[in-house]
This record gives C-alpha cells, sequence and structure tokens, in this order.
C-alpha cells in the first residue's frame, strides 16, 4: 500500500502533463513562436511540411476558365493553429500568423452531378507570414504587414519570389483593406 502513495503521484503528475500538452494542440492554440517552420533568421520562407495535418482549413477558390466550362486552378487555402479564432476575436490575424495557398491545376469532366472541376497536379504554394513587429526590415520579400513568397511544386524549401511588391503583391491589391486578404473568401473567419 505504501508503493501506491508513492508511486502515485510519480505517475499520475507526468499524466497530467501529456493530457494539459495534448488539450493545447487540439485547441489550436498558437506556438510559441509561430514562424519557426515557415522562415528562418534572414527571413528566408518556406512551405511548412506539416501544414496539412497541422493547419486549419481556411477556405478555397476555384478559378474559371478563360473558355469553355469548368475551373483552370483550385486555390486551397490553410491558417496556422489559432489564426482563426483569433481574426474571429479581433478581426485581423495575428502576429506570426502563417496561410499556406495550395495551387492546383484541374482536371474538369462529366459527372453524375453534372460539369466537376476537382485538383489535379499541385503547380505550387503561396506563403505569407503576419509581421506586426516588421522582424526582416531589408528583405524585399517582407512588408506591408506580411512576408510572402511563392514556391514552385517541386522546390518548397526555395522561393522563386524576389520582391513582394512585383512578384506578390499586385494580386492583392484590391484587398489592401482588408489587411491585403480577401477574407469575404473565407466564411470561417466569420462564423
Amino acid at each position: 500500500m505504501k508503493l501506491l502513495r508513492t508511486v502515485g503521484p510519480a505517475v499520475a503528475i507526468p499524466l497530467v502533463a501529456a493530457t494539459v500538452t495534448a488539450l493545447v494542440q487540439i485547441s489550436g492554440a498558437a506556438p510559441a513562436d509561430p514562424t519557426a517552420n515557415v522562415a528562418d533568421a534572414a527571413g528566408h520562407l518556406r512551405v511548412p511540411a506539416d501544414y496539412r495535418t497541422l493547419y486549419q482549413a481556411l477556405g478555397s477558390w476555384a478559378i474559371a476558365t478563360e473558355s469553355g466550362q469548368g475551373s483552370k486552378e483550385i486555390h486551397s487555402v490553410y491558417a496556422s493553429p489559432g489564426a482563426i479564432d483569433t481574426y474571429r476575436k479581433t478581426g485581423h490575424f495575428p502576429d506570426g500568423a502563417v496561410l499556406v495557398k495550395e495551387v492546383f491545376a484541374t482536371s474538369t469532366n462529366e459527372m453524375t452531378t453534372g460539369t466537376v472541376s476537382h485538383t489535379d497536379k499541385l503547380n505550387g504554394w503561396f506563403v505569407m507570414v503576419k509581421d506586426s513587429k516588421e522582424r526582416h526590415p531589408g528583405n524585399p520579400l517582407w512588408g506591408d504587414g506580411w512576408g510572402w513568397s511563392w514556391f514552385d511544386a517541386d522546390k518548397p524549401l526555395k522561393t522563386t519570389s524576389t520582391d513582394y511588391h512585383s512578384d506578390c503583391q499586385g494580386c492583392h491589391v484590391p484587398a489592401k483593406a482588408t489587411d491585403w486578404i480577401y477574407v469575404n473568401g473565407y466564411p470561417v473567419l466569420h462564423h
């Protein structure tokens, strides 16, 4: 009986610690340094290897073909843990929030539901990191409150972007009033 009283706390304390850690991970709480797996000390971005399992789905966009039916691309966007909850509470993405957009070419086929486009070949990723602290003022891929980079599908660790003004920001100009993000396309931010 004395052995059980001695071993009990020794077993219980690690179990409680493991449970608390698991609950924090499940809750989607933001890590202490949310950019740690996305940017190095100089601000060079990379696609986080674990975004599909750790990040939350933010939403998707279908880009129509120029002619004919269907979509030419589908963009699926993910947000780092805690980013959606913070946005819902404050109306802003928190510093260090990471957005990853997968850009897929599509296939369009006739199915029982009609003409359907679905993801086919991954073309690459667009990664943005919220930067309200101006972490990398001399880096041409950081500015206007974000780190910005495009990555080809075969190079998730090396961006092809050289300057966010010319390579990235142009597509986001209509969303300047909402901190360069098309938040109207993400219902999860508003519910």
